[in-house]
């Protein structure tokens, strides 16, 4: 698979932007969510439902991929794609937030991170250049440098160590990523917290270093929606204003809707999925919890304005029940419901900025998502 990577800015509409990324399997529409498949799978979902949903791009992880089933398995399988059945472009992430979410399993070092397997117990040391060799051998299309993440809050001594060695690992991880050929892409992520001056040092750093795209890191983990948007007030300006900005593990659909107005052209979240294996789903009129009893003999739709299989098959009676009753086929009907309503959220956006009404569109989204 030959280098392919052209961002191509169509419109603009204040701070954002709608686009494409044209890659070798294939082109991303931006703005962009990506579903997460974590372990080569997006839950309860088959990679064609993923597709028919209207997705371009998936995310995969570095770190799981890594101890089960082994990227050096996948690679001899054909690689991620032909493992798991998805022949669009995918994404994945370094490794670097499992620093953070399973700090009490890691030891931190300049050299890199060493896990113990929450799995097994098994010893593994991650470098920036083992991240890469993963990603690589997993035959991502879109490589995440390795970076070190911190949970806000935290004191600025703190935060200000972790991006340093953030843009040291960033340094390695680009030149690892060089050293292993000419193919796909690599993406440096933008460190700070919430300090600009921080947020500013770090992106210079990475634009002397030169990546394909940039991430905003470091976000999304226990600042809250006021605090993160104060940062994207002008982290997305500290950013090459030619490649894509990716504000990674967000989010919910109103965060993203605000990230968007802000310059925002990729996401990825978990949430989705999470919330579909525990009863909730994503409506215009806000979330829907499938668990409470007053929708035990409802025959409504899950969504009347939705055009996805589940609104226009089961009522949400049917939905309760497999909900209440644990039945395996709730969480996938609920699942397949929130990846097309995310991917429809991306879709009204990119039309909405293409055509010059994006303040109308959040503001009437957001209006309805809120009350409801």
């Amino acid at each position: 698979m030959t280098t392919r990577f052209e961002f191509s800015i169509q419109a603009r509409d204040g701070a954002a932007r709608t686009g494409t990324i044209a890659m070798a399997r294939g082109t991303i529409r931006t703005p962009a969510f990506m579903p997460v498949g974590t372990a080569a799978t997006v839950k309860a979902m088959r990679a064609s439902e993923v597709r028919a949903a209207g997705a371009d791009i998936i995310l995969g992880n570095t770190y799981h991929l890594m101890l089960r089933p082994g990227a050096e398995r996948v690679a001899r399988l054909g690689g991620l794609h032909d493992f798991m059945g998805w022949s669009g472009p995918i994404l994945t992430d370094s490794g670097g937030y499992q620093v953070m979410s399973l700090s009490t399993l890691t030891k931190r070092s300049e050299e890199g991170v060493a896990f113990a397997s929450h799995l097994d117990g098994s010893k593994h040391m991650v470098t920036p250049e083992r991240s890469i060799e993963i990603q690589r051998l997993l035959g991502s299309d879109i490589v995440m440098a390795f970076d070190e993440l911190v949970a806000l809050p935290a004191e600025r001594p703190v935060v200000e160590a972790a991006m340093q060695r953030s843009m040291r690992w960033a340094a390695r991880s680009r030149t690892a990523f060089d050293a292993l050929g000419d193919t796909g892409a690599i993406f440096g992520i933008q460190q700070g917290g919430l300090d600009e001056r921080l947020r500013a040092e770090s992106a210079a750093a990475l634009t002397g270093i030169g990546f394909h795209g940039y991430a905003i890191g470091g976000l999304a983990v226990g600042e809250g929606q006021e605090a993160m948007f104060g940062v994207l007030d002008y982290a997305t300006a500290q950013l090459p204003a030619e490649a894509p900005r990716y504000l990674m593990g967000v989010g919910k659909p109103d965060d993203i809707v605000g990230a968007v107005r802000r310059g925002v052209d990729m996401f990825d979240c978990v949430l989705p999925t999470r919330s579909g294996r525990n009863g909730q789903a994503f409506t215009r009129d806000g979330p829907v919890n499938l668990r409470n009893a007053k929708h035990a003999e409802d025959k409504a739709p899950l969504d009347p304005g939705c055009a996805c299989p589940v609104c226009n098959g089961p009522s949400r009676a049917y939905l309760h029940h497999l909900t209440k009753a644990g039945e395996m086929l709730g969480a996938m009907l609920l699942t397949e419901h929130n990846i097309w309503f995310y991917q429809q959220l991306m879709a009204d956006l990119r039309a909405a900025i293409a055509e010059g009404r994006l303040e109308a569109f959040a503001e009437g989204f957001l209006a309805r998502y809120r009350q409801g």
